[in-house]
């Protein structure tokens, strides 16, 4: 890779961070880049160390050069303490003459906390009762965003953000050609396509992608316009079911059929549904609206999920038997932890997608040649799921046909 580019990431072993500047060819190790140093007052404080012996260049030792800062949840630091060292981190590159700081960041801190108690006058007029559930909090996405930008980052990539509210913020301070939101569409699209249709050819009837509530339809109409190019290789043409929910109880929902779904559920019967969403906080509408799909006779049904945080509650709902299957990614990596997926591994898969955003950082953001890769993920999968052997061949790393 060229000098003028370096990766490196929030903590000193974020495998996210390692395996996005492996597949970008950085041949030195992110922590050799790169000291982490707290203080006993538990203050953090981190030094690039490119030329730890020059005294020609005091100051200015990353000058022209553009840092790549990976930023995910692993390990045991909270989110909050991250945001603070993205801020230390891109100062200390601006400081010391980098020409340019691109924040990497798959699930964006604080998108959740995407609203406060005030209108948003370049936004949709809020309900009297919607401020009012924020009253007295802060906007906090809003005060990421602005943070970020005072300390130095000029760039911000992320994955499948949920929040409109957020791209929009973050294209505003940034820049449109600065603000990078990834969806994985086409990657499940190809998966889906290539590997889940030939599990039972003899009785396949096609795919059912299935948006859980209003906020997942868009997603879903984009994977079923990317299944639509597949649809030449696959016996029976995909389509979608949009579902509703009803809120019982603050961990309890009811799940409808949308009115306006283009599949009904009395045509679901035999069929594979898979279910899509950007994140899982507790699992309770995923479980009802699968529970409703295998009640609809749905032959199968897979859950595919983006951010996957894996808490003792997330796991107890998606352990339900109406879930034959989960599909995630290495967002938040410390879901490769077999002890983290607990007993989901018998039927979880993890897509890892390094592979594709360094691809897309070297594309698009920082507009030099692409590294082509023979594919943009591999699936990590473990010797407790019965797909284990099955998936070998896209479990290995494979080749890079053109390297950058």
């Amino acid at each position: 890779m060229s000098d003028d580019i370096i990766v490196v990431g929030a903590f000193s072993d974020d495998p996210l961070a390692s395996d996005i500047a492996e597949k970008m060819c950085q041949e030195t190790d992110i922590s050799d880049l790169l000291s982490y140093k707290d203080f006993a007052n538990s203050e953090f404080c981190p030094r690039f160390i490119i030329a730890p012996d020059d005294m020609d260049h005091i100051g200015r030792s990353l000058e022209g050069k553009t840092v790549v800062l990976v930023s995910s949840c692993s390990g045991e630091l909270t989110r909050n303490a991250r945001a603070m060292r993205n801020f230390l981190i891109t100062r200390a590159a601006k400081d010391n003459g980098a020409q340019r700081v691109i924040l990497v960041e798959p699930d964006l801190f604080y998108s959740a906390q995407d609203r406060g108690p005030n209108q948003d006058p370049k936004l949709k007029p809020r309900k009297l009762r919607d401020l009012k559930k924020f009253d007295g909090q802060p906007f906090s996405a809003k005060l990421y965003c602005e943070l970020l930008q005072v300390s130095g980052v000029d760039s911000v990539m992320t994955v499948h953000n949920h929040s409109n509210a957020v791209s929009k913020m973050f294209s505003e301070k940034f820049g449109e050609d600065n603000y990078f939101n990834l969806s994985p569409a086409s990657l499940y699209a190809k998966f889906l396509a290539e590997e889940e249709a030939v599990m039972s050819p003899e009785s396949y009837r096609g795919f059912v992608v299935c948006a859980p509530d209003n906020g997942s339809i868009p997603f879903v109409e984009e994977v079923h316009q990317h299944l639509l190019a597949y649809a030449k290789d696959l016996p029976v043409t995909p389509s979608m079911l949009w579902m509703d929910k009803e809120r019982m109880s603050e961990r309890s929902v009811s799940m409808i059929c949308h009115e306006d779904s283009p599949t009904k559920m009395d045509e679901i019967e035999g069929r594979e549904v898979i279910v899509f969403d950007d994140m899982v906080r507790t699992g309770t509408t995923i479980a009802a609206c699968c529970r409703r799909l295998k009640e609809a006779r749905a032959k199968r049904v897979v859950f595919v999920v983006t951010h996957f945080n894996s808490s003792a509650e997330v796991k107890e709902n998606l352990n339900d038997a109406a879930i034959d299957e989960i599909i995630t990614t290495n967002t938040l990596p410390n879901i490769l932890n077999r002890d983290r997926q607990g007993r989901l591994r018998r039927k979880m898969m993890i897509m890892k997608i390094e592979r594709w955003i360094a691809s897309t950082l070297l594309k698009d953001a920082l507009k030099v040649r692409d590294t082509h890769f023979d594919r943009l993920y591999t699936m990590d999968v473990s010797r407790k799921n019965p797909r284990f052997w099955s998936t070998l061949d896209i479990q290995h790393e494979g080749d890079m046909k053109e390297g950058y």
